[in-house]
């Protein structure tokens, strides 16, 4: 990946953004890196998925967290919903799990002779749901509503979910037995896809050393509550700047892989929004009040790839998704002066 160092973060010396951040903006990396901190001591050695993964969260964005069993993808989930004082619910996917266990049923009250609506889980700030890929398609879509307009419609009403409302999803793309693939429409919904990966060495023999004395998820206690996320949250829409040619380089690098010969479905302008909000948050992170073009390469890959589906011939010779936004973004022209 290109490492670009654009002048004054590519904006004129006079331009308001080209000035430090500020204490605000300090207090936002301290806090950020704080809630990082209490997210590593649970997931070992894998400092720059958790910091995707929070990023995710500070975007508002949902995350899918796909990866094969024992690497810590719930556990990695769940230290993220100990770490901030908020509700969170936990959703068992299974075959048999139905769209009203999610989103709540309309009861008939013989008291007052009234209907009443009993919310699901997914009332809740954070929902974590394991293994999405194990309900029936019509229960996935039962998600669809909320993802995307934080309401869940039943009965002719419509309820508000609370915010921040973020589902984490866990999959295991191994496992193919008992297990229905996430149609486009769903997968398009998370802001992110991330893979955790196996630690490295070292890691695992940290792991494997302090099994005994290691902090579990039960045991993190939280480092902010949910009015200091929503602060962090729109401090990032209020603070960072995004320039013009930022925004041309985002939209052309999803228009790219829509022309690419082996693609059947490119990046969707909801993929581009995605890309922006997330790149918005790693200026943030960095103690920036503006994005650069780095921002926007660091976060194409876990923002875009799940948005690609190959031709099937493709497929057969070995290309991949990740591939395709590799590709793209080295073939669109990185903007180096960024004026507004």
């Amino acid at each position: 990946m290109t490492t670009i160092t654009p002048l004054n973060g590519g904006y004129p010396a006079t331009h308001p953004a080209a000035a430090p951040g500020g204490p605000e903006m300090a207090r936002f990396v301290q806090m950020f890196d704080s809630l990082a901190a209490n997210v590593t001591r649970v997931l070992h050695g894998k400092d720059a998925v958790v910091r995707a993964a929070l990023a995710c969260v500070m975007a508002e964005g949902h995350l899918l967290i796909e990866d094969v069993p024992g690497v810590g993808k719930t556990s990695l989930a769940r230290a993220i919903c100990k770490s901030v004082n908020l509700t969170w619910n936990r959703v068992q996917f299974t075959p048999d799990l139905l769209p009203s266990d999610i989103t709540g049923v309309t009861v008939f009250d013989q008291a007052t002779s009234t209907f009443s609506f009993r919310p699901g889980p997914v009332f809740a700030n954070i929902v974590l749901g394991d293994e999405i890929n194990r309900a029936s398609p019509k229960t996935q879509s039962a998600l669809l509503e909320v993802m995307q307009e934080q309401t869940v419609s039943t009965d002719a009403a419509v309820y508000p979910v609370p915010r921040p409302f973020v589902v984490i999803a866990t999959q295991n793309p191994i496992d193919l037995e008992g297990t229905y693939v996430l149609p486009e429409a769903q997968l398009d919904r998370f802001l992110m896809r991330l893979s955790v990966g196996y630690p490295s060495l070292q890691a695992e023999a940290e792991v494997l050393r302090t099994e005994r004395d290691a902090p579990s998820v039960e045991r993190l206690s939280p480092v902010m509550d949910r009015d200091d996320l929503l602060g962090m949250i729109d401090f990032v829409k209020r603070a960072v700047e995004v320039a013009a040619p930022i925004e041309h380089y985002i939209v052309a690098i999803c228009a790219r892989t829509r022309e690419m010969p082996e693609v059947r479905l490119g990046v969707s302008p909801r993929g581009g929004l995605a890309l922006l909000r997330a790149a918005r948050v790693m200026a943030a992170t960095a103690g920036r009040p503006f994005v650069t073009p780095d921002d926007v390469q660091t976060m194409a890959l876990p923002t875009l790839t799940h948005r690609v589906v190959l031709r099937p011939d493709a497929e057969i010779q070995g290309r991949t998704p990740a591939e395709v936004v590799s590709r793209a973004v080295q073939a669109v022209p990185v903007p180096r002066a960024v004026l507004r």
